[in-house]
C-alpha cells in the first residue's frame, strides 16, 4: 500500500510539473537575453543599496547554486545582484535589465542569464576548443570553470532550455575581448559561438541580435582600448551585431574595469541598443 502511495504521489507532482510548465511555455511578452564573457560582463563592480532593490518584472535564472543567498541553478529569482555566480559583482546586465523594465509596457516582463568567467578569451565559449582550454586554465580561473560543469557554454544552453519553457529570447549580450586585445580574428570567432547558440537553441538569426559592448575607452584609462576598433568591425562581418558604446563609463585604477557608475551607464547603453532595435521591428 505504501508503494502504491508513492507512485500515485510521483505520478501526481509528474502531472503537476507537466500542467505548471504547459502553461507558461512561450509567453511571448516575457523576454530573455543570454549574457555571456569576462570579468565585466561576470561583474567586477561593487554593488551598493541603491542596485539591490528589486525590481518588479525583471527576473534571473540563476546559474549556480548559490546556499547562502537561497538560490539554485535552473531556478527563478527576482534579478538582483549578484546575477552571475554567488560572489560577483556590479554588471552590465543589472541596469540594462532595470532600463528596459523601465522602458516598456507594463505587460513585458524581462529575464537575464548571465555565464561568464573572469579573465578568459572568446575561445573559451567554442565547444571545438573548451576542452583543451579548460585543460590549461591556470589555477585562479579553475573555480569560475568549475562553477559551470567545466563547460559554461553548454550550461548557458541548458539555461536557456529552461528560460524558453517560460519566454522568448530576444537577444544575447557580450561583453568580452581584454583576453583577446589585438586578435584580428575576433570577429569570425564571435560569429561562430553566436551561430552555435541560435542552433542549439533554434532561434533566427533576424529574431535574435547580437549585442557588443565596447571595452574601457582611452578616455577613461582603458588599458585594452585599442581592441575596440577590432570589436567595432563585428558588424561587417555579423550583420546582427550592434556596438554598444562604452564612451563616458567610468573605469577604475586597473584600467581594465568600470567602476560602479561606469557599469550602470553602459548597462543603460546596452538597454537603449535594444530598444531602438525592438522600435525597428515594431514597424
Amino acid at each position: 500500500m505504501r508503494q502504491k502511495s508513492s507512485q500515485i504521489l510521483r505520478l501526481f507532482m509528474l502531472l503537476y510539473s507537466l500542467t505548471v510548465t504547459a502553461a507558461s511555455a512561450q509567453n511571448k511578452n516575457f523576454h530573455i537575453y543570454l549574457c555571456f564573457g569576462q570579468s565585466n560582463m561576470e561583474g567586477h563592480g561593487k554593488f551598493e543599496p541603491q542596485d539591490t532593490l528589486p525590481v518588479k518584472r525583471f527576473h534571473l535564472l540563476e546559474a549556480v547554486d548559490c546556499p547562502e543567498l537561497g538560490r539554485q541553478s535552473g531556478k527563478w529569482y527576482p534579478a538582483q545582484p549578484p546575477i552571475t555566480r554567488c560572489h560577483t559583482g556590479l554588471t552590465p546586465a543589472d541596469y540594462f535589465g532595470r532600463t528596459l523594465v523601465d522602458s516598456l509596457p507594463e505587460n513585458i516582463e524581462i529575464a537575464v542569464i548571465n555565464v561568464s568567467v573572469g579573465g578568459c578569451h572568446i575561445q573559451l565559449f567554442d565547444q571545438d576548443s573548451t576542452a583543451n582550454y579548460v585543460a590549461k586554465a591556470p589555477d585562479w580561473m579553475k573555480s569560475m570553470l568549475a562553477a559551470y560543469d567545466n563547460n559554461p557554454y553548454k550550461k548557458l544552453v541548458a539555461l536557456a532550455r529552461i528560460a524558453q519553457q517560460r519566454g522568448v529570447i530576444k537577444g544575447i549580450l557580450l561583453h568580452q575581448g581584454e583576453s583577446n586585445t589585438g586578435d584580428r580574428d575576433w570577429p569570425n570567432k564571435v560569429k561562430k559561438v553566436y551561430q552555435n547558440l541560435l542552433n542549439d537553441l533554434q532561434l533566427k538569426t533576424e529574431n535574435v541580435p547580437l549585442l557588443a559592448g565596447e571595452l574601457l575607452s582611452a578616455a577613461d584609462g582603458g588599458k585594452c582600448a585599442s581592441m575596440n576598433s577590432i570589436i567595432q568591425t563585428l558588424p561587417a562581418t555579423l550583420p546582427t551585431a550592434h556596438i554598444v558604446s562604452s564612451a563616458g563609463c567610468a573605469g577604475i585604477g586597473d584600467g581594465l574595469h568600470f567602476s560602479p557608475t561606469g557599469y550602470r551607464q553602459l548597462g543603460k547603453n546596452y538597454a537603449i541598443s535594444m530598444l531602438k532595435i525592438l522600435k525597428k521591428t515594431q514597424q
